[in-house]
């Protein structure tokens, strides 16, 4: 005990219970996220960073700020709070699928209207989108004259600069093929990085977007990819969420979760085909 109570004493700034459950609150209502107890110190961690920044004296004065509505630093609270783990080609099968199963029947069903949509929801720095993207152009090269297009979003705006950028150092691109990295990259004038090339680029539509807002997007949406996104959720927001998602899908169409993520309990619109795919029931 006594060496917690030296670590609390040894803080910048003194977090109270109070305000802690005042930031749960906020993430509640901002993100849908249900912030766990046991994530005190990480948010200790992360949001200690902007009340330096801004030359606060404590947690108190940065809710006060936060909750007057200033937009801005919302903005950068959300980008401090959310969660960002990605690699290329993450769940691997996911790709697989998405190359042997699902463009070949889209490209069957959609030949009449030649378009094609895909959503990645939560892209993070961009990997996902682009990993995705360098499957459709390696599958339907002859569909050059189709309108297809994949919509990334995400509610931080740090990473959707990243991901834009399309810069990644050589560590990220560790786990792709040798072929692809030749392909789908460039060296840029730091030898340890490399730029995605603009073929990919043109197919990737980046927008800000928090889940809990009001979405843009009218549909249909032929493929949601939508990994480890809905686990920072409770149950109702999932179904919220799940839902609407579903209104954007016609029958046959697909939803593509993480690999610890379930529809269980949250929606009925989705038929299991394979690890964590489904498919949008009539």
């Amino acid at each position: 005990m006594a060496g917690a109570a030296d670590s609390t004493l040894l803080r910048e700034y003194a977090l109270s219970d109070d305000d802690f459950q005042r930031i749960r609150r906020l993430v509640r209502t901002r993100l849908g996220i249900a912030l766990a107890q046991s994530k005190r110190e990480l948010v200790y961690g992360r949001l200690s960073r902007r009340l330096r920044a801004l030359k606060l004296r404590d947690f108190s004065a940065y809710l006060q700020r936060l909750e007057s509505g200033d937009a801005e630093e919302l903005q950068h609270f959300c980008n401090a709070i959310t969660t960002h783990l990605t690699s290329f080609f993450r769940e691997r099968h996911h790709f697989e699928f998405l190359a042997q199963q699902l463009l070949p029947a889209l490209e069957r069903g959609n030949g009449g209207r030649r378009r094609m949509r895909i959503w990645s929801a939560g892209c993070s720095t961009g990997e996902e989108p682009y990993s995705i993207a360098m499957v459709l152009l390696e599958q339907l090269r002859h569909l050059r004259h189709w309108d297809i297009r994949i919509l990334a979003t995400d509610i931080d705006t740090n990473v959707l600069s990243h991901a834009r950028a399309g810069l990644y150092s050589a560590e990220r691109l560790e786990t792709m093929d040798r072929e692809r990295v030749l392909r789908w990259f460039e060296p840029a004038q730091d030898a340890r990085q490399f730029m995605v090339r603009d073929e990919l680029k043109q197919l990737v539509h980046f927008k800000t977007l928090n889940l809990m807002d009001d979405w843009p997007m009218k549909g249909p949406i032929d493929i949601i990819f939508c990994r480890n996104v809905v686990i920072y959720f409770d149950r109702e927001t999932q179904r919220q969420i799940v839902a609407r998602m579903a209104a954007l899908q016609r029958p046959h169409d697909y939803l593509i979760l993480g690999h610890s993520e379930s529809l269980l309990q949250v929606s009925t619109q989705y038929q299991l085909v394979r690890d964590t795919i489904h498919r949008r029931l009539p």
